[in-house]
């Protein structure tokens, strides 16, 4: 922060230090109920898009990025041997794990990795012939 002569109320201060301190979990239900309950949703580019506050006023907090990624397979298409050797080499499994894996879709391959590693993942699985969805 700067040495601004800027002054935040200290309701404002203690909201603030709430919003960041919360999980991803409890941000992305954060998230939720402001979409559900109150219309306010992030739209591109993180800008808040808001309805109209029912109640005349009140604030409002933008919902928190999502930075980690879950990988999940839900299909291993027509070419499960191929799908298989690629959940190998990404895990580490042995090659009995990984067809279990496989085989028990829908499966988590990676938990909470950068988008861009799970775009790279997701890459390399539906090349081998699976779907896949980052959650």
């Amino acid at each position: 922060m700067s040495d601004s002569a800027t002054a935040f109320a200290e309701e404002i201060k203690t909201l603030g230090e709430k919003i960041v301190g919360l999980t991803l979990k409890q941000a992305k239900e954060l998230s939720d109920y402001l979409k559900e309950v109150h219309g306010i949703e992030a739209a591109a580019g993180g800008a808040v898009v808001m309805a109209a506050p029912a109640d005349g006023g009140g604030a409002a907090a933008a919902p928190a990025v999502q930075t980690e990624f879950d990988v999940v397979m839900t299909s291993f298409g027509d070419k499960k041997l191929d799908v298989v050797k690629v959940v190998k080499n990404l895990t580490g499994l042995s090659l009995m794990d990984a067809k279990k894996l496989v085989e028990g879709v829908p499966a988590k391959i990676k938990e909470q990795v950068s988008k861009e590693d799970a775009e790279k993942i997701k890459g390399e699985l539906t090349e081998a012939g699976a779907t896949v969805e980052l959650k």
